[in-house]
């Protein structure tokens, strides 16, 4: 297990569950992957809970809020992405066509950040860190190992994110006529992104986590038996590994993936 100390920009860095029972998530999660938590209490903006795995900070947790709620915003994993400057990249935001939710602000001494959406609605936030880098594990058993959007418009949603951040692109035949986008910087993976189709015409754009397990059939089986609804049943990626996309308890969607043996 290698701790990080530092996040390169155009990394997704922090995966952050916004839940409706945070009880019952932590107790989902510590089933499935063996996660612990630290509580801080925020004051008015309740209780914020730190996920560990393995006594490293991986992540976290909170209740939605009231407004969020009578707003009907629905559970979800939040996807943050390290920048070197978060104001400068806020205005690049809007330069591109995408949204911001507010305006950059202060997270005590943690860091600075910003929600945002992109141009077909994804939401995302950019996370400029202080004394907070994100996760300290990454692409390990447990912890997060890809992100992956879900996109109407693939092409629109790529000149948008390779004008903010510093990534190229990667196309991967899929069959069919379908092709699979993969974010890169640098050498290294990113993320991924698809085109919805038009069976998914229900399904929201966004951001999905995958976290990494060593046996995809057997925590989708241990998912679904503690109320997860599976939304794509294990099913092998060639060349890649073995993945499942799922829903919690409370309806938040992730997935999991089991990588090839290298």
């Amino acid at each position: 297990m290698a701790t990080i100390t530092q996040h390169a920009p155009g990394t997704f860095s922090w995966p952050e569950l916004a839940s409706k029972d945070a009880a019952g998530a932590k107790k989902f999660y510590a089933e499935l992957f063996g996660w612990t938590y630290e509580d801080n209490d925020m004051g008015p903006g309740g209780i914020y809970s730190f996920i560990d795995l393995r006594g490293e900070r991986i992540g976290a947790l909170y209740t939605l809020g009231q407004e969020e709620a009578s707003q009907g915003v629905p559970p979800h994993w939040n996807a943050y992405v390290t920048v070197e400057n978060v104001d400068a990249s806020a205005a690049k935001v809007k330069q591109l066509g995408g949204q911001l939710m507010r305006e950059p602000f202060d997270v005590m001494d943690a860091g600075r950040m910003v929600p945002a959406r992109d141009p077909q609605g994804a939401s995302f936030s950019l996370w400029q860190p202080i004394k907070h880098i994100g996760a300290h594990i990454l692409n390990e058993t447990g912890a997060l190992i890809w992100t992956e959007l879900m996109t109407t418009d693939a092409p629109a949603a790529e000149r948008f994110y390779t004008g903010l951040f510093p990534w190229k692109t990667k196309k991967m035949d899929m069959g069919g006529g379908q092709y699979y986008t993969i974010f890169e910087r640098g050498e290294t993976g990113a993320g991924g992104m698809m085109q919805k189709s038009p069976e998914m015409s229900m399904v929201p754009t966004h951001w999905l986590p995958y976290f990494g397990v060593d046996d995809c059939d057997a925590v989708a089986a241990k998912a679904k038996g503690a109320g997860a609804q599976l939304r794509v049943p294990p099913t092998d990626i060639p060349g890649t590994g073995r993945f499942s996309v799922m829903t919690d308890p409370q309806g938040a969607a992730f997935a999991i993936l089991q990588p090839k043996p290298m």
